[in-house]
C-alpha cells in the first residue's frame, strides 16, 4: 500500500504544480486585464532611440548646398538614375511618363528652381524610387543661396496614381497649372505602387502659381498603398506640408516642419492610415485663412463628387502636435479641423498648445451618428483651451458630454514644452518623445 500510495503521490505531484501555474497565470492575466490598456500604451511619438537623429535638418536655410552642376527639365519617359556625385537642378515641371522608373541615389540633392517653379511630377503608372539612409539623406530644397532661401522659392514632388478616388467618374487633375495630357489620376487599383520615398527631405517648396493658389510639399493623387512612405521631413512649405487627394496611403515617421498652411491635408475619400509622425507649428509660419496640423474632408467639392464612392477614413497613430510657441497663439488655430462626413481616429497621441484639440465644422451635428465618424482614444491635450469644439458655437453641451466620458481616456495637462518633452527646442538635436510614458506590456 505504501508502494501504491507513493506511486500515486509521485503521479499527482506534477499535475498540482501545472494546476499551480494555470492559477498563477490566469491571476496574471485578470490583473493585466483590470489595468486600462490605453494606460499601457505610449502616447506621442515613440521609439527605442530618437530617430529624428542624423538625417533631419531644422535650420536648413544655414545649410550649404554644393552647386548644381547637372539639369533636368521636360520630360523623363526612360529609366533615369540620379547619383549624390551630382547635384541637380529642377527646371520647370519635369514629368516622368510612359512607365519610366526615376531613382535617386541615397545622399543626391535636388535643388528646385525658382524661377520657373521647378516641379516634379511621377504620372500615373511610373515611379519614383527615393530611398536615402539615416547617414544619407535624399535631399529636395531651394536653388537659392544659404540665408536666401524662402517658403515657396520651388514648386514641390507631385505623384500621380491608380488608386480609387471618390470624384465623378473616378478620375481627376490636380489644379497646379498642369499637363492635362499627363496630369490625370484616379483608377481601381487601391494596391497599386507609385514607388518608395524613404530618409528624404523636402524643404523650400510651395510656390505660388496665383493669387490664391500654391504647390505642396509633397501632393499625392490616388497613390495607392504599394508605395512606401517612411522617414520624410519636410520644412517651410509654403502651403501643406503633405496632402492626399484621394487613394490609398500608409505614412510612417513624418515630420512636417513649419508648414504656413496645414501638416497633413486629406479629401476625395482617401484612406489612411498614419503613425508614429509629428506636426510641429510655429504660429510665424501659418497662413491667416487658418492652418491646422490636419485637415480633413470627404469632398473638395460636392458637386463633382461621386457620394456612392468611400469617405475619407483617417487613422492616426501615435502622433505629436505641438505648437512652439508658449504664449502666442499667433495664427495656429486648433490642432485637427473635420469637416461633415469623414471619419477621423485619433489614438495614443500628444496635442500641445492649441487653441483646441479638434473643430468640428458647423454642419456636424452632436448626434451620435456623426460623432460615431470622431473617435480620439489614449490622448494627452496639452495647453489647450478646449478638447472638441464645434465651429457653430462656442460651448456644445452635447459635445462636452460625449467626449468628458472615460472611454476616451483623455488626459488634461499644463505642462510646458520642456516638462512634457525629452527636448523640445528645435535648434538643439530635438527629441520629441515624451518624458514618462508608459511602455507597452506584452505577456507570451
Amino acid at each position: 500500500m505504501v508502494i501504491l500510495k507513493n506511486k500515486t503521490i509521485n503521479q499527482k505531484k506534477p499535475t498540482t504544480i501545472t494546476a499551480m501555474k494555470a492559477k498563477l497565470l490566469l491571476i496574471v492575466i485578470i490583473l493585466f486585464s483590470i489595468i486600462p490598456l490605453n494606460a499601457q500604451q505610449t502616447k506621442g511619438i515613440t521609439g527605442d532611440t530618437n530617430w529624428f537623429s542624423n538625417w533631419t535638418n531644422f535650420t536648413p536655410a544655414s545649410t550649404i548646398y554644393k552647386d548644381a552642376n547637372q539639369i533636368i527639365t521636360g520630360i523623363i519617359d526612360t529609366d533615369l538614375k540620379l547619383t549624390k556625385n551630382n547635384t541637380y537642378k529642377l527646371i520647370g515641371t519635369v514629368y516622368v511618363t510612359n512607365k519610366a522608373v526615376l531613382t535617386i541615389e541615397p545622399g543626391t540633392v535636388i535643388r528646385g528652381d525658382k524661377e520657373s517653379c521647378g516641379t516634379l511630377v511621377i504620372t500615373k503608372g511610373c515611379k519614383i524610387i527615393a530611398e536615402g539612409t539615416a547617414a544619407e539623406p535624399i535631399v529636395f530644397t531651394s536653388n537659392n543661396s544659404n540665408l536666401m532661401r524662402k517658403p515657396g522659392d520651388w514648386g514641390g514632388i507631385i505623384i500621380l496614381g491608380e488608386a480609387p478616388i471618390n470624384k465623378i467618374g473616378g478620375v481627376s487633375f490636380l489644379d497646379f497649372n498642369l499637363d492635362p495630357a499627363v496630369s490625370f489620376y484616379g483608377g481601381e487599383n487601391p494596391n497599386s505602387n507609385s514607388g518608395i520615398l524613404k530618409y528624404v527631405r523636402i524643404e523650400y517648396s510651395g510656390h505660388k502659381i496665383n493669387a490664391l493658389k500654391e504647390l505642396n510639399g509633397l501632393s499625392l493623387g490616388g497613390v495607392g498603398n504599394g508605395t512606401k512612405f517612411d522617414f520624410i521631413q519636410i520644412s517651410f512649405s509654403n502651403d501643406d506640408s503633405f496632402e492626399s487627394y484621394g487613394g490609398d496611403v500608409n505614412f510612417n515617421h513624418l515630420i512636417s516642419y513649419r508648414a504656413t498652411d496645414d501638416d497633413f491635408d486629406f479629401t476625395q475619400g482617401v484612406q489612411c492610415t498614419i503613425s508614429n509622425s509629428i506636426a510641429i507649428r510655429n504660429p510665424y509660419s501659418s497662413d491667416i485663412s487658418g492652418s491646422r496640423c490636419f485637415e480633413i474632408d470627404s469632398y473638395d467639392k460636392i458637386e463633382n463628387a461621386d457620394v456612392t464612392k468611400k469617405l475619407t477614413k483617417i487613422t492616426a497613430n501615435n502622433m505629436t502636435m505641438i505648437n512652439t510657441e508658449d504664449n502666442n497663439q499667433g495664427l495656429v488655430r486648433e490642432a485637427v479641423y473635420i469637416k461633415e462626413k469623414s471619419c477621423f481616429n485619433l489614438n495614443n497621441s500628444i496635442i500641445d498648445g492649441f487653441s483646441s484639440c479638434v473643430l468640428l465644422e458647423n454642419k456636424i451635428g452632436a448626434f451620435p451618428a456623426n460623432l460615431a465618424k470622431i473617435n480620439i482614444q489614449n490622448i494627452q491635450v496639452n495647453r489647450c483651451a478646449g478638447v472638441v469644439l464645434s465651429e457653430s458655437t462656442n460651448y456644445n453641451p452635447e459635445l462636452s458630454a460625449w467626449y468628458n466620458s472615460d472611454t476616451f481616456s483623455l488626459e488634461l495637462t499644463k505642462s510646458n514644452s520642456s516638462a512634457l518633452f525629452i527636448q523640445s527646442d528645435v535648434k538643439n538635436s530635438p527629441d520629441f518623445r515624451a518624458k514618462n510614458t508608459n511602455p507597452i506590456v506584452s505577456i507570451k
